[in-house]
């Protein structure tokens, strides 16, 4: 399937999908945060690449969160506003985290110049040592939080179309918003440069 067909096809289920998400996705927040607390994510599974996006009427709340990532530097939604922004959820033992990167990374370099988009890693399960060796391996150079202990990234999309499965890959709007969502690993790069295309061109009409 093309690339126009498979992103027509999820247009045409958003509406529907979006809303369904969108309302149910919380129905477990308890539990999550008390495993996000406890540095644990024995309910993660692994999703099949499924793209979820939200029209911009439909997009709730802006996301908001502060955290630091694993040079100690801050990174915010506040600081990164006006900007789409690609949050990638993952940890070193998890297979497709690994077929993903370097699709990911080719997409970052390829924004490498810009200035109104923002790649930030979630690890949400590894010590800084293991992620700073699959980051040395894999060659990822953007920021990474390291979320095991605080789950601060993930409680931060609680009540959104949230990162329930690792890989998982949020698109933001430059508003901050859930714009889009891959559920599971990014198996290419055309999709995803699609998705950050399509918000940094929004941002800008607006």
């Amino acid at each position: 399937m093309s690339v126009n067909s498979k992103r027509f096809a999820v247009l045409a289920a958003t509406a529907v999908t979006a809303a369904l998400v969108l309302s149910g996705c919380s129905s477990d927040n308890g539990g999550l945060a008390k495993q996000y607390g406890n540095g644990t994510t024995q309910n993660y599974i692994s999703g099949d690449g499924a793209v979820t996006e939200v029209t911009a009427d439909k997009r709730s709340d802006a996301v908001d969160f502060e955290a630091k990532d694993s040079d100690g530097d801050t990174v915010s939604s506040k600081d990164l506003k006006g900007k789409v922004v690609v949050l990638n959820f993952w940890y070193a033992s998890c297979p497709p985290c690994r077929a993903e990167a370097k699709y990911l990374n080719e997409v970052h370099e390829s924004y490498a110049d810009a200035d109104d988009v923002a790649f930030i890693g979630v690890n949400v399960r590894d010590a800084a040592a293991t992620a700073a060796a699959f980051e040395r391996t894999f060659g990822v150079d953007y920021p990474t939080v390291l979320d095991q202990k605080t789950g601060t990234m993930q409680l931060a999309l609680s009540g959104q179309i949230a990162p329930n499965a690792v890989p998982a890959t949020i698109v933001l709007d430059t508003k901050g918003r859930v714009a889009a969502r891959v559920l599971g690993a990014v198996d290419g790069t055309s999709i995803l440069k699609t998705l950050i295309s399509d918000e940094v061109d929004a941002g800008k009409a607006s």
